[in-house]
């Protein structure tokens, strides 16, 4: 018996050493920004859960744009950026347990629109094209708009597709299988769009952001957070991280985005959270109705003195959005997009 307990530990300490004892299957490779700015740092590799990582190595059709240091810090080399302002990396990470993971990663230029205007379900009400299309995001990303908002929801066999409302054409979608869901039609015959044509379209292009509402489900909390997992994972998945902005009225959802997604910009859109309280949970920032804002006057300045971004929607009227602007806010979501554009200009 002794001599058993004895070869056990033995064994049990050996594996230790080896880091299969701290292996963690469900570990998962993030870096910290996904778009390279004036400088040349990009952001820091790490894992989830957190771990101690011994080496990083680079490989991938762009790895000789790239060095890493010794704080996990990944950079550009000085002349290495490339005319599409698009990169291919994959990071390959030993942890100290011995443990390696591999990932990989789109990476972009941050060539972004920067003028505030957030098309609302996509530029539809001036162009013909029906809320929440693929044909309306494209219309967004013609206009110039820095970002285009979008709503996702959750077949009852875990598809994310794209609409605004719990349902479409009378029919609930957490309660409806996605070949039934996407069999309808929107107004112009574009077919319902999944959450992986949306993004697949969006990343077409390289100037209008990708700013993805997570609907609450009738279902409940927990199809809520199954709905978010599934988002993530396909963000992730076509490597669209650089492009997508989250949004949700759940805060359960929001807390659920930066749990999974630690680098991701998250906005709450309830108007019930004080900036500091908002800060005090990490957010990117708010994302509040405009009547929100006026009872609270002083929630500008204060998310601004908290380091947050302010999204004002859906503000739609020439004089709330010369207001609004006067303000200095960050962002105004609108479906008059046109109108905000030409006011910025």
């Amino acid at each position: 018996m002794k001599k058993s307990l004895i070869m056990l530990g033995c064994f049990l300490l050996m594996s230790v050493f080896s880091g299969h004892a701290q292996s963690d299957p469900n570990a998962r490779l993030f870096l910290t920004n996904y778009t390279l700015a004036k400088d040349d740092v990009v952001g820091q590799v790490k894992l989830i859960p957190e771990a101690a990582i011994r080496t990083v190595v680079l490989s991938g059709s762009d790895a000789a744009a790239f060095t890493i240091d010794k704080e996990n810090r990944l950079s550009v080399k000085k002349g290495k950026r490339n005319k599409a302002g698009r990169y291919s990396l994959t990071v390959t990470a030993t942890t100290t347990s011995g443990q390696t993971i591999t990932k990989a990663f789109t990476l972009l230029d941050d060539n972004f629109i920067r003028n505030k205007v957030i098309a609302h379900r996509g530029a539809w009400k001036n162009t013909g094209a029906p809320e929440n299309s693929i044909a309306a995001l494209r219309h967004a990303v013609t206009l110039g708009c820095e970002g285009s908002e979008f709503d996702v929801h959750m077949s009852t066999d875990s598809l994310p597709v794209i609409n605004h409302d719990a349902s479409i054409q009378n029919i609930s979608i957490a309660k409806t299988p996605s070949r039934e869901l996407l069999a309808l039609k929107l107004s112009n015959g574009e077919p319902m769009p999944t959450l992986e044509q949306y993004l697949k379209a969006g990343l077409e292009q390289q100037k209008t952001k990708l700013i993805l509402e997570i609907k609450a489900s009738e279902l409940g909390k927990e199809h809520s957070i199954a709905l978010t997992r599934k988002i993530v994972a396909l963000v992730e998945d076509l490597q669209a991280q650089a492009w997508v902005d989250y949004i949700s009225f759940d805060y359960d959802v929001c807390l659920e985005v930066m749990k999974l997604a630690p680098y991701a910009r998250v906005a709450y859109l309830k108007g019930d959270k004080t900036p500091a309280e908002l800060a005090a949970d990490h957010f990117f920032g708010l994302d509040y109705h405009f009547n929100v804002l006026q009872k609270n006057a002083d929630w500008v300045t204060s998310a601004k003195q908290h380091k947050l971004i302010v999204n004002v929607w859906t503000a739609n009227d020439k004089g709330l959005l010369e207001d609004l602007l006067r303000q200095q806010v960050d962002f105004i979501t609108t479906n008059e997009p046109e109108l905000l554009l030409s006011l910025v200009k």
